[in-house]
């Protein structure tokens, strides 16, 4: 996935920051539900939002960072014991060159490059995605599901047996805990029951998912390490990564941002789930990494002895797979296009279809 045309800047700027704490302190509180409905507000208008979680550090994000360094630097066929295609990759590791993105088979996808302004387009790209991914389950099984192969157990890589669990389970419930509290955020904002999303993700097949790039061979300006692509899931949400080259389009429009996160806080993305749930009122938010100048310029400043991959600590929060999505009734139900575009279907079946667009797993 390798471009080699010159690349248009993207416009780099801080996205809405939320206090997260403001929220945690007094749910009730005036400020808190400002702040919410901040938060509603930036998930609609930008697909993307930083918030500030005060239970978080930053040294949380580098320890786990660290290991997934290490895990990803390992021999190619060491790591490829850890892969479940049988499990459409779901749990374990998703080797580099599997993903593949569905926007060249998508036609709404290809008519949202098609408008925007030649200059701010996604880089080209053919093929796989040169990225690794890990998935390891957070939270609870649910206690019966159709959906057996999208709740499946976890891998542990031998060779970290002693300290993977711990370290997954850790910076994973960290992240969960804080992309839940933002659902209810969010939910208020919107003048919903503020448990209204984070009762319907009770039991989803939520994932600490990992992104590894080896900039050792993938460190070339222009290549796509993660092609123009939404996430399928409810809310994503990251730590900072330490190197950049995150592109978002807000409500995939004309405007490129390069997005920038600051020390201790995180991002969040929304997801297909989510655009579903408020019949398109927030639109599941376009994206894709690059290797860009700025990428380039952290790798010839790097002064420690660290391996040389591009990690993404990503995290999916998943609607469970046995309820329904459908434009939440009395809110987001009011014109019939949204109802037709957004049908009654289980999330399960919404995934399965999902993963069969980008090759991960047969519908």
């Amino acid at each position: 996935m390798v471009h080699t045309e010159h690349q248009p800047q993207a416009t780099t700027d801080l996205l809405p920051i939320i206090d997260l704490g403001l929220y945690l302190q007094n749910p009730d509180a005036p400020e808190a539900i400002a702040e919410s409905k901040r938060a509603a507000d930036a998930i609609r208008d930008y697909g993307a939002l930083i918030v500030k979680d005060p239970r978080v550090t930053e040294q949380d994000n580098n320890n786990f960072i660290d290991l997934m360094e290490d895990y990803f630097n390992q021999d190619f066929d060491v790591k490829l014991k850890d892969a479940r295609p049988d499990y459409g990759y779901q749990v374990g590791v998703t080797p580099e060159l599997t993903e593949d993105p569905k926007c060249p088979k998508d036609p709404h996808c290809l008519d949202i490059i098609d408008h925007i302004p030649e200059a701010n387009r996604p880089l080209k790209f053919h093929g796989a995605d040169p990225k690794w991914r890990f998935f390891w389950r957070i939270g609870e099984q649910p206690p019966a599901t159709k959906f057996p192969r999208l709740n499946a157990e976890p891998v542990v890589p031998e060779a970290f047996k002693d300290v993977w669990s711990e370290t997954m389970d850790v910076w994973g419930n960290t992240l969960h805990l804080a992309v839940l509290g933002l659902a209810e955020m969010i939910a208020v904002g919107f003048d919903l029951p503020k448990k209204t999303f984070v009762d319907m993700a009770q039991y989803g097949p939520h994932l600490l998912a990992p992104t590894a790039s080896d900039l050792n061979k993938y460190g070339k300006v222009g290549t796509v390490l993660a092609g123009f692509h939404y996430d399928l899931n409810f809310l994503t949400i990251h730590g900072k990564s330490r190197y950049p080259g995150l592109n978002i389009w807000p409500r995939n429009e004309s405007e490129k941002l390069a997005v920038r996160v600051p020390d201790g806080c995180l991002l969040v993305q929304a997801g297909k789930q989510l655009e579903w749930l408020t019949g398109g009122v927030v639109q599941a938010g376009y994206h894709e990494v690059i290797v860009n100048e700025a990428t380039v310029k952290v790798i010839e400043n790097k002064t420690n002895d660290r391996p040389l991959w591009r990690i993404s600590s990503t995290f999916f929060l998943h609607i469970a797979s046995d309820n329904i999505l459908r434009p939440l009734e009395g809110v987001f139900d009011t014109e019939e296009k949204r109802a037709a575009k957004y049908p009654k279907i289980h999330t399960g079946d919404q995934v399965r279809k999902e993963l069969g667009l980008i090759a991960l797993l047969e519908k």
